[in-house]
């Protein structure tokens, strides 16, 4: 899961090259025949706002670089100090599936002013997501009929409905996707980052990822690790958990973030939930349970908030502490009107849902990446397993995440890759930044990451929320900015507060 963005199109027609030619052969660890990706100039175009955009081709299959092509849409805000300018600075959200061009497009010029000055700062939507070849598998109507399903299923009955939807995404993304499902994974993606590393002339590769931009930053490092420059590792996913492992954690992560949103709440007199942070849980708890038996109308369209719309509206409110305000409020609301119109629309920003009942890609691009990334359970009875596991730590979120992966057991491509610790043996100092009590990222998998990684620095927030650069405190921001210009990590274990 990821906090993403509303997605803004790309247009212009006033060209400019790359600052400087790529290399004439691909580095080291490159598959053989990609040269001529690797020497390719992009053509970047005014689109609007400052922004200048542009394509680039990279291969459908690095194992065999003459099938075909995809196409990579890129975005970049120029360097504002071209007499100081070092590079460029690459980025990533985080999803797998959200939007790289529309994050720079509403957050470019939220990067620190050092930032700003001395780096082109671009984004990219990765292989299968946004304007790069988009993974699809159903509409919009059968999307709100997945989400709106029980994903806490408490009988056979319910179960068997779920079992049912899952299938059907499958099936879905199999009938409209099939050709990109094998391709769409983490280790293309990265290796997709180097050509796009040449394609605007940079030696080295200065980059910023979030979430799981992490897990691809670390995969780039893996494979390239000579031509790391500096990477910022924000709210790390730990590469050696598997699949289930990662949603259990994932869920308890969810849990921890409640806990404190749950004391905060407490502490307030508009607070509707109760005057202790355990008061506060078991009327959230309560809530859950009445929403499950009785789903709420809401007041912007015909849906009805079920259980699993109202944990999503309450998962994406934890995921920036600014948002607190907002979910006091759509707690009021629900339980003094009776009214879900604002846990459905935080619902609906997590997975991108426009007004018009139409998504984005985001969730099929989510489903298609994390499917192929690493090996999955083969029968549902696997999945039961690890719900249960989840449940005992995360009452609230166990199962709502867990059974969020099922699609994956009827994925159209079953992948046999399995869960590595990544140490990228070679490479220059990576900063991995972790906060406390993230709710999507759990904080031990920033400390996994960073002590699994052969160069490896580790920068705390104590603090709430999910990642913590572009999050306004200024100790990650000059910790973050003086390492990407200068190469030069923070101290190891650096906590901010």
């Amino acid at each position: 899961m990821t906090f993403t963005l509303a997605m803004t199109a790309c247009n212009g027609t006033a060209k400019e090259q790359a600052h400087s030619a790529a290399p004439k052969t691909p580095p080291a660890g490159s598959p053989a025949g990609t040269d001529s990706f690797y020497k390719q100039r992009l053509s970047w175009s005014d689109c609007g706002g400052g922004f200048q955009c542009a394509k680039a081709n990279v291969p459908i299959d690095y194992t065999k670089p003459g099938s075909g092509q995809m196409r990579v849409s890129l975005i970049r805000l120029p360097a504002e100090n071209k007499s100081r300018r070092i590079g460029s600075l690459f980025t990533n959200p985080g999803g797998p599936g959200a939007s790289g061009v529309d994050f720079i497009r509403q957050a470019g010029r939220s990067f620190g002013k050092d930032l700003r000055e001395r780096f082109d700062i671009i984004g990219f939507d990765p292989r299968g997501v946004g304007s790069s070849d988009p993974v699809r598998c159903v509409d919009g109507r059968r999307l709100d009929q997945y989400f709106s399903t029980d994903s806490s299923p408490d009988d056979q009955s319910e179960l068997d409905t779920l079992v049912a939807q899952s299938k059907g995404f499958a099936a879905g993304c199999k009938d409209k996707s099939a050709a990109r499902l094998p391709y769409v994974g983490t280790l293309n993606a990265a290796r997709d980052m180097d050509v796009l590393r040449a394609a605007v002339g940079d030696e080295k590769l200065t980059y910023y990822g979030a979430s799981y931009g992490t897990y691809l930053g670390a995969f780039y490092a893996e494979q390239f690790p000579k031509k790391v420059r500096a990477l910022t590792l924000d709210g790390a996913v730990d590469p050696k958990e598997s699949s289930t492992q990662t949603l259990v954690e994932q869920a308890k992560g969810f849990e921890t973030a409640l806990r404190a949103f749950a004391a905060d709440c407490a502490k307030r007199p508009d607070c509707p939930l109760g005057k202790s942070e355990d008061a506060v849980i078991d009327r959230i708890s309560t809530f859950l349970e009445q929403v499950d038996k009785t789903p709420l109308g809401n007041s912007r369209d015909s849906r009805k908030v079920t259980e699993s719309w109202a944990t999503m509206g309450l998962a994406t409110a934890l995921y920036l502490k600014e948002y607190w305000t907002v979910l006091r409020q759509a707690f009021s609301q629900a339980l003094n009107q009776k009214d879900g119109t604002l846990f459905i629309t935080l619902a609906d920003q997590m997975v991108e849902r426009k007004s018009d009942g139409s998504y984005s890609n985001q969730s099929e691009a989510n489903m298609a990446v994390n499917c192929v990334d690493k090996a999955n359970p083969t029968d549902v009875t696997a999945y039961g397993k690890a719900v249960d596991q989840a449940r005992k730590s995360a009452p609230r979120f166990g199962a709502f995440v867990v059974w969020g992966g099922l699609p994956c057991v009827y994925w159209p491509v079953q992948s046999k890759q399995q869960p590595k610790r990544i140490a990228a043996k070679g490479a220059a100092p990576i900063l991995v930044i972790g906060t406390i009590r993230d709710p999507a990222t759990p904080y031990k998998w920033a400390k996994s990451l960073a002590s699994q990684l052969d160069s490896g620095v580790l920068l705390s927030l104590d603090g709430d929320g999910h990642t913590a650069y572009l999050q306004g405190n200024a100790c990650i921001t000059r910790a973050t900015d003086s390492y990407l210009v200068t190469t030069k990590p923070p101290k190891d274990g650096t906590v901010c507060r």
